[in-house]
């Protein structure tokens, strides 16, 4: 059902600080709605806002729906939450961030990027290819993309990339022109509960391409293999390794600094052909599959092959996915957003391809509860990579439920199945300490989480002088 707003009205975001809530805000302010939020505290996010002059309470209480006649809720919003117990009382509209989107983007030709893993990558690496054209897209991503310094921008074209949250089942109210399904793993199972029910909700979402339209699919994916079998439209192609793939990746080239590969692509009633050289500055097979499904999605659009290859080399990257923050005693320190096993995985064997011959430490914080539960015996293997661990304690992001397990079991659960050295810090002040102490020879260090642990590393600098 698409929703009608009047720009009269006053839309008030329950968490306007997150990713996602405060670049679908941003798209409604540009866009001639009256727009306002709350969170809980400040962040870079929200000083975005500011200074769009978007109205932000630093407080979740029920006064801040005084004018507001529409609420937007994300699923990281609690039902116990004072604003979202007034909006029932006051009986003001409750839309979910996922159905707001849909709506807004709903006259828009869809570019939308979903998965478990790799989303904001590959919505950004899309986003580069299409500034060497003369289409102007709205963007919507879950990431600071470096080349706008936005997460959020609103185009005077009829298109739009968009990277789609899968944490909630939302995603499968937008209607995509063209989609991209990068994986799909064990994440969020706290309102999927089985795997089975995941899969459902992208096989719905995959079957509302429409047939002027089409899907990618990372056919190298486990689960994204299974699901092909249940499509009975074959409107989508396949990328990967694999060779049976629409577009074969080939000839992988990696260094330091950048990536280089071709491509074989096989359509359906068309002569095969191969694109060669393409380069990346991103190092890993998982960012290289991604460029790929942003190629696939170009070349079908109608971008000249020239244009997409030059986009990707001046990919000028997304803050948190394996970012360069500082060098210290000569080595260098990274900061990524990795927070689940397959991510981390993901990153050291890419890091592991072009840094052979280094200490690779991994200073890991752990990012809810409920996904340490659930995923414990995959954590402890994600770092077989890795040669040191430095464990921080878990941030919770709210979360109130029981670990179920011993920590520091945990921890040496760790040492065990992924065969690394590990140290635990309680905060970034012993993190700091213990890094000033060990840090010297070839090494490279990379924090990895979804939580504070991005702004712990930023601090060390000073902390470490």
């Amino acid at each position: 059902m698409k929703i009608e707003l009047a720009k009269k009205e006053i839309v008030h975001f329950v968490g306007i600080g997150g990713i996602g809530m405060s670049g679908l805000s941003l798209i409604m302010k540009r866009r001639g709605f009256k727009v306002q939020g709350s969170d809980i505290s400040n962040n870079k996010n929200i000083d975005r806002l500011r200074k769009e002059k978007i109205k932000i309470f630093l407080k979740h209480s029920k006064q801040n729906l005084k004018n507001a006649t529409i609420l937007v809720v994300s699923s990281a919003i609690k039902k116990n939450n004072p604003e979202l117990i007034e909006a029932k009382k006051k009986k003001i509209p409750i839309i979910s961030r996922g159905k707001m989107l849909a709506s807004i983007v709903s006259l828009l030709k869809n570019i939308v990027v979903v998965g478990s893993h790799g989303k904001t990558t590959t919505t950004s690496l899309i986003t580069s290819i299409f500034q060497e054209t003369k289409l102007d897209p709205t963007i919507i991503n879950g990431g600071v993309i470096n080349s706008i310094k936005n997460t959020a921008r609103l185009g005077k074209s009829d298109w739009s990339i968009l990277e789609a949250d899968e944490s909630d089942g939302s995603f499968v109210h937008i209607l995509p022109t063209y989609s991209i399904i990068t994986n799909i793993d064990y994440e969020h199972m706290d309102f999927y509960r089985t795997i089975e029910d995941l899969k459902n909700y992208f096989l719905e979402f995959i079957k509302k391409t429409p047939s002027f339209g089409k899907s990618f699919i990372c056919i190298d994916d486990k689960i994204n293999k299974e699901l092909i079998k249940k499509i009975n439209n074959k409107n989508f192609y396949t990328y990967g390794q694999k060779v049976d793939s629409n577009f074969v990746i080939k000839n992988v080239k990696q260094s330091k600094f950048y990536s280089k590969f071709d491509i074989q692509v096989n359509l359906p009633n068309k002569k095969i052909f191969n694109i060669k050289d393409i380069e990346i500055p991103l190092i890993g097979i998982h960012n290289i599959r991604n460029s790929v499904a942003a190629i696939g999605v170009a070349m079908s659009v109608g971008i000249p092959i020239q244009k997409i290859k030059k986009g990707l080399k001046n990919f000028q990257g997304v803050q948190r996915r394996f970012n360069k923050i500082f060098i210290h005693n000569g080595i260098d320190f990274y900061d990524d957003y990795a927070h689940h096993p397959t991510e981390i995985k993901f990153v050291l064997e890419g890091i592991n391809k072009v840094y052979s011959k280094y200490d690779k430490v991994c200073i890991f914080q752990p990012h809810r509860i409920s996904r340490l539960k659930y995923l414990k015996k995959e954590f402890t293997y994600a770092f077989e990579k890795a040669n040191t661990v430095v464990l921080c304690p878990i941030f919770t992001a709210g979360e109130k439920i029981k670990l179920g397990f011993d920590y520091k079991n945990f921890a040496k659960e760790i040492v065990k199945n992924s065969r690394v050295k590990l140290f635990m810090v309680e905060n970034h002040h012993q993190l700091a300490k213990f890094l000033k102490l060990n840090m010297y020879g070839k090494k490279i260090v990379i924090g990895m989480g979804a939580g504070s642990i991005s702004s712990w590393m930023r601090k060390l600098p000073n902390l470490m002088s």
